[in-house]
């Protein structure tokens, strides 16, 4: 390994540390690049990267069996942890033929849902014996972090198995009551379907889901969450109606039905988030939080998700929270800049009505 790239990498992510930054891009032909509260930031200091550049540095952070998969595949993901002090969920791959390196920064320590700013109403999904609880938004948005802030309430508080299946793995648990295990898809297990399927024989009661990823995944993790598991997974999807629309969505028409009617008996819950910029600085998340009640359920099994948005709107006593509401609640308490909310509203009109206007 090169001295000057091992250096040069270290002080780079020494730096996506000292500044704050969610994300680092390594591209041929640009600075460095640190993603700060959501916008790109160039680290000029470093100088426009060659292609010896971005191979060298990549070269430093891949493991020999990542480098045959990038070889062999045109890209490879995994977890890199720096120093012993943070972690980073990594991808490395190749474009116009010269390799490019995105690495997410995973903070050591795992935040409780109120030091992220979110509602404590969501640890009572992890008081729940079995279910599935659905975490949803776009990429970036904070999911990992939020269901990691479940885990680590239920480690500290209950005495159970804890399964997580990742890939690659990003928060790493510090056991306290409960068992935790970690298994990183490509390392500990061949893929989510096989990994999951063997949570049947380990004895666990908890297990976290990086992502349902397909219709086998989905089907198993239904099934676990019938057979007395408690299951946390994540989807890329905008709202709760969506969220339960993909999954049953993935599976043949002549089962959608029958999926219907167990989504409409497993499913605990679906929390929806965004990532929006915090006047002052930083980020702070805009929520929404469906809670599976009577109505819910019987929509869900008579196909007519579309009418989820007005139970949600309605059920504010049962602790539940429509996004445009959310996102009016951060305006009003002039944590966040009416016109950053107003990109992400769903209904735009009624999102106006109930900032008054402002927008």
């Amino acid at each position: 390994m090169d001295l000057r790239y091992e250096q040069r990498m270290k002080g780079i992510l020494l730096l996506v540390g000292q500044e704050g930054a969610s994300d680092l891009h390594l591209a041929v032909g640009r600075y460095p690049m640190l993603r700060i509260d959501g916008r790109l930031v160039p680290v000029t200091r470093e100088g426009i990267l060659t292609p010896d550049d971005t191979k060298g540095l990549s070269d430093v952070i891949l493991r020999e069996e990542n480098k045959k998969e990038l070889l062999e595949e045109g890209q490879t993901d995994f977890s890199y942890n720096f120093d012993n002090k943070a972690r980073f969920r990594t991808n490395v791959f190749f474009q116009k033929g010269y390799v490019s390196v995105t690495m997410r920064f995973v903070g050591e320590n795992i935040r409780t849902l109120e030091e992220l700013n979110m509602p404590p109403s969501l640890y009572d999904f992890t008081r729940q014996s079995q279910g599935l609880v659905l975490v949803a938004g776009p990429v970036g948005h904070g999911k990992s972090t939020t269901l990691a802030a479940l885990i680590d309430s239920i480690n500290h508080t209950q005495d159970k198995h804890i399964l997580t299946i990742e890939d690659p793995i990003e928060y790493v648990y510090v056991q306290d009551h409960c068992i935790i295990n970690q298994r990183e898809v490509g390392q500990d297990a061949k893929d989510f379907s096989k990994a999951l399927r063997a949570v049947f024989r380990e004895d666990a009661n908890v297990v976290l889901l990086g992502e349902l990823r397909d219709l086998e995944t989905m089907s198993t993790a239904m099934t676990a969450a019938e057979t007395g598991h408690l299951i946390f997974a994540t989807l890329h999807t905008n709202d709760s109606a969506q969220t339960i629309d993909r999954v049953i969505d993935v599976f043949p028409a002549y089962q959608q039905n029958q999926i219907r009617a167990q989504m409409a008996s497993v499913l605990l819950g679906v929390v929806s988030q965004r990532l929006l910029p915090r006047i002052g600085g930083g980020r702070i998340p805009a929520i929404e939080i469906m809670i599976k009640n009577h109505a819910i359920e019987n929509l869900i099994r008579e196909n007519k998700t579309f009418q989820i948005d007005s139970v949600i709107e309605t059920s504010l006593k049962d602790g539940m929270i429509s996004m445009d509401r959310s996102l009016a609640d951060l305006v009003q308490q002039g944590l966040v800049d009416v016109e950053d909310a107003f990109r992400f509203s769903k209904n735009r009109d009624y999102f106006r009505m109930l900032v008054g206007g402002k927008s």
